[in-house]
């Protein structure tokens, strides 16, 4: 949902609109009646140790998972002769 607001209005409002740009609302603020900024929220990057942790953590969660299988180097042999050629 997007939500226009003229600046004039904006300046008395603009803790809420900060909260409902927060909260994922797209927030136009219009001037003269055209689209002038857009309010948008900073996602905050995660630090490198989380980060880690949790590649480490999917990493650990697939090979749980993972299905024994043919080698995926080989998995397009049967495409080639033993000249290395296609058939």
């Amino acid at each position: 949902m997007s939500t226009n607001v003229a600046v004039s209005e904006a300046k008395g409002q603009l803790t809420e609109l900060v909260r409902r740009a927060e909260a994922g609302e797209d927030v136009v603020l219009t001037r003269h009646g055209q689209p002038a900024v857009r309010l948008v929220a900073i996602r905050q990057t995660l630090a490198p140790a989380q980060r880690r942790r949790i590649i480490e953590e999917a990493r650990a969660m697939a090979s749980r998972t993972a299905l024994p299988g043919p080698d995926a180097a080989r998995s397009q042999d049967f495409l080639y002769g033993e000249d290395g050629l296609p058939h």
